[in-house]
């Protein structure tokens, strides 16, 4: 059993774990400190200095978040020198931070005007030269604006707790202190998988998606294009958020009524794409097992593990499944079958993909995705920018009544395809594809719930039709790390293996909403809400297969013949690649 420690906070007697901060022990308590470097689940070092409190006895104010609690200690939180010293420093981080706050991408969503008007800070009183800024817009899908950095350290704790990467880290030292890759280069330069997790943890503007909302806006006032929107199975889980709805609610019906009034000229699901993916993935991954193929199989739907497996892992491509990912095969399907069955000329579509992903911004420029000078997918909107793009067309998403998505050629989808944006989803969509297969017969128990949730590494032995399956899941490249390093020293125990580059899966991608800290540094587990989100409508869908989405089967019997056919190959599936990586100079 814990020990509890008591102390007084505010003259008022309390108790808390030992162990715990002051900052922890007066959350329990229902005191509030204010923050600002600080993150549950990253370590920290107390740099902003924004939660300072007095601790009796000691000479100098004590930074809350790392400062430990012990018996008898008297904590004062809100007292006159303690407001002035938390002013003071906010005051010293504005005097270098860019000003541009009706311009800002989080303008209205930023920590650090939140806490400026906690504080009061309203005047600018500490002034003169700034910081020389960095402005690297050269990657895909990240754009970082040193001179709105505030040296919090997040993105450099997310990238090397969350990935185990350290793509990011302090250049220099004093008045020069930035944060960026290795020599200050461009996160084109570098190892970079463009995951976004840094994004999602930045408290301001230095870090953000490259966004190509104005794009899709041209497109949609071009009467000559054909405007086809596709949105993943994460974003219905989340989009809410951005409309003041709670975390874990499920817009769709919405979703899809506010993509029509924007005017896009067919809304389809990628979970159509997602149930496609499964019959290409489940097959190729029969075929591998029954004819001695490379195993494991490793899942390819997520760009950022591509990213990394191309820069890291490239003797291990081989594992790896050649199936597109779910809305890379609905776009190319779009401009194939769709074309065809419409009349309409391909080059006259316009495919726009809604996406919880950074990476997918680079996944669409990737040559292997371009057939006949044509992209598979035009542009890749995150989940924050669609909400953006509803808002700029002043739709009052809260009252929107459900509608549906476009039923003709894609409108049916199955659970399986819905699950597909929890971490462990597309497992589950495989095995319920793969066990029916295998058994020659529908199967009721199809629910594999050992591969479910969001904490550590999950797998399961499976006894399907007489076969021995081991499969596994990760999320994150950190956790992916020893199943690779494993594969590569040829002790693997798997037969398949899911791996997503972010944690948790795509319902906490990189371009989905921002969760405040004030909920990031509580109990709420807002990953886990959002993943229910998916699973409660896996479970009130008629059908839950992939493989008997009844659209899936016409366009197999009108167009693709079979699974893994060579047209199926031709458009559903790609290549990888080795890709360089940055190199040291003594490495070179």
């Amino acid at each position: 059993m814990t020990k509890k420690i008591h102390l007084q906070i505010n003259n008022r007697l309390v108790e808390a774990d030992e162990g715990m901060t002051i900052l922890e022990a007066a959350k329990v308590n229902g005191i509030h400190i204010p923050t600002l470097c600080y993150l549950k689940g990253l370590t920290g070092d107390g740099a902003c200095r924004v939660c300072q409190v007095e601790v009796e006895g000691a000479r100098n104010l004590c930074a809350a978040c790392v400062y430990p609690i012990s018996e008898g200690m008297k904590v004062y939180t809100h007292t006159k020198r303690v407001l002035d010293a938390r002013r003071n420093v906010l005051e010293l981080i504005i005097s270098n931070h860019s000003k541009d706050c009706l311009s800002c991408i989080r303008n209205t969503n930023c920590e650090l005007q939140r806490l400026s008007q906690e504080l009061g800070v309203r005047e600018d009183y500490y002034k003169g030269s700034h910081t020389p800024p960095t402005f690297d817009e050269v990657s895909p899908g990240i754009v970082r604006n040193t001179s709105k950095c505030i040296l919090c350290g997040r993105c450099v704790e997310a990238c090397r707790q969350f990935q185990g990467l350290g793509v990011l880290g302090f250049i220099d030292r004093g008045f020069k202190t930035k944060v960026g890759p290795v020599y200050d280069k461009s996160f084109a330069e570098v190892n970079c998988i463009q995951c976004g997790q840094c994004i999602n943890v930045c408290p301001v503007g230095a870090l953000t998606e490259k966004e190509e909302i104005h794009d899709v806006v041209n497109a949609l006032n071009n009467p000559e294009m054909h405007v086809v929107v596709q949105t993943a199975p994460a974003v219905r889980a989340a989009l809410g958020e951005e409309f003041g709805m709670p975390i874990g609610s499920r817009v769709t019906g919405k979703m899809v009524s506010a993509l029509k009034l924007v005017g896009f000229d067919k809304v389809y699901d990628t979970n159509f794409g997602a149930d496609l993916t499964i019959m290409e993935e489940g097959f190729e991954f029969m075929d591998r097992v029954q004819n001695q193929g490379t195993l494991p199989m490793i899942t390819s739907c997520s760009p950022g593990w591509i990213n990394y497996i191309e820069k890291e892992y490239p003797d291990l491509l081989g594992h790896l499944s050649s199936c597109k990912s779910p809305h890379m095969m609905l776009g190319a399907i779009v401009k194939s079958y769709y074309a065809q069955k419409k009349e309409i000329n391909p080059k006259k579509i316009y495919v726009v993909s809604v996406m919880p992903c950074v990476a997918k911004k680079g996944e669409k420029e990737r040559p292997q995705m371009i057939k006949n000078g044509m992209k598979d997918v035009d542009a890749v909107i995150t989940t924050r920018e669609l909400a953006k793009l509803i808002k700029m067309f002043g739709i009052d998403f809260k009252s929107l009544p459900d509608d549906e998505f476009d039923q003709d050629l894609f409108g049916e989808y199955t659970g399986a395809g819905v699950i597909f944006g929890a971490s462990g989803g597309v497992m589950e969509a495989a095995l319920r594809t793969v066990a029916d297969e295998l058994a020659g017969e529908e199967l009721d128990n199809f629910a594999f719930k050992k591969v479910r949730g969001t904490e550590g590494l999950k797998e399961c032995t499976l006894n399907i039709g007489g076969m021995i399956v081991r499969v596994a899941v990760a999320h994150s490249m950190k956790m992916a790390k020893p199943l690779l390093d494993d594969i590569r020293a040829g002790v693997s125990k798997y037969h398949f293996i899911e791996i997503m580059g972010c944690p948790g899966g795509c319902i906490n991608g990189g371009g989905q909403p921002y969760v405040n800290a004030g909920i990031r540094n509580s109990d709420v587990d807002y990953k886990k809400l959002r993943a229910a989100a998916l699973y409660e409508e896996d479970e009130v869908l008629p059908v839950r297969k992939s493989h008997l989405n009844q659209q899936v089967q016409d366009l197999y019997a009108d167009f693709l013949g079979a699974p893994n056919s060579p047209i199926a190959h031709h458009l559903l599936h790609t290549t990888y690649e080795k890709q360089d990586k940055f190199k040291f100079e003594d490495e070179k």
